[in-house]
């Protein structure tokens, strides 16, 4: 892509704040499950190796913005408690809503890491695009992971999936600005 001066460095902050952000926000979500479902409830092995990725995304994360001095997101505290909220109500929804959720969130996280991906071709900013493809490639594990533990079988899933679709990319659009 080309950018124009001074756009390149404000897109590629704008990316790394909504992407740590994201990562956060996932944290959160699987901490809401866990916190439902229980160590040994239904698909919590694999939320729990889910969370310890997401975990490892949000620490990378972490070291990026504070060696690149990128301002994170003021919305922090939102996230933490929308996150776990989502996490807890699909939790107790039961255990497919909670895999409804996560296919719903990774798919999002999915098309936002390859819209990055796009506006960084060209080896812009190399270590962040290997960062984004790496993420993505496990986003994307997750979500298949979801699907395969019935995610499609929880209650009202079509309208379940599109209303979590629909909070991503609304907290994507925030984090990226604020």
């Amino acid at each position: 892509m080309s950018w124009k001066p001074g756009d390149r460095r404000k897109a590629v902050e704008s990316m790394i704040r909504v992407d740590q952000a994201g990562e956060f926000g996932a944290t959160r979500i699987y901490g809401g499950q866990l916190a439902v479902l229980g160590s040994s409830g239904p698909h919590a092995a694999e939320i729990a190796a889910m969370a310890r990725q997401e975990d490892e995304h949000l620490r990378r994360f972490d070291v990026l913005i504070a060696r690149r001095g990128v301002r994170p997101t003021a919305l922090r505290p939102l996230w933490s408690a929308a996150g776990y909220a989502l996490g807890a109500a699909t939790a107790l929804i039961g255990p497919e809503a909670a895999m409804a959720c996560t296919a719903a969130v990774e798919e999002e996280i999915d098309r936002h890491y390859t819209r990055q991906l796009e506006q960084l071709e060209g080896g812009d900013d190399p270590e962040l695009s290997t960062m984004i493809e790496e993420f993505r490639a496990e986003e994307q594990a997750h979500r298949d992971a979801a699907l395969a533990a019935g995610a499609e079988r929880a209650p009202a899933y079509p309208l379940l999936s599109g209303a979590i679709r629909l909070g991503c990319r609304l907290a994507i659009r925030l984090a990226e600005r604020i």
